[in-house]
């Protein structure tokens, strides 16, 4: 549904967003390959308002010289 890699020099980062069985959604963050967030939402507005994070997050690190390797999804649509 989504996902998005930054890296910086050896570091990475990578947010993704998929469909939860049996209902709902999860977002996973992955810092240097490991899981160190996973949530699972039930309601979709909460999703929304984490992808908003996430992209706020995603600016931030961009800002500061991290770069996009690979995103699918809508996370950098405004």
């Amino acid at each position: 549904m989504l996902s998005i890699a930054l890296r910086h020099e050896h570091h990475t980062r990578q947010y993704d967003v998929c469909v939860s069985q049996p209902s709902g959604w999860e977002l996973t963050l992955r810092e240097d390959l490991e899981p160190t967030k996973h949530v699972h939402f039930e309601d979709w507005h909460r999703v929304e308002r984490a992808m908003a994070v996430v992209r706020l997050e995603v600016e931030d690190l961009t800002a500061r010289g991290w770069r996009v390797e690979t995103a699918r999804g809508s996370l950098l649509e405004s």
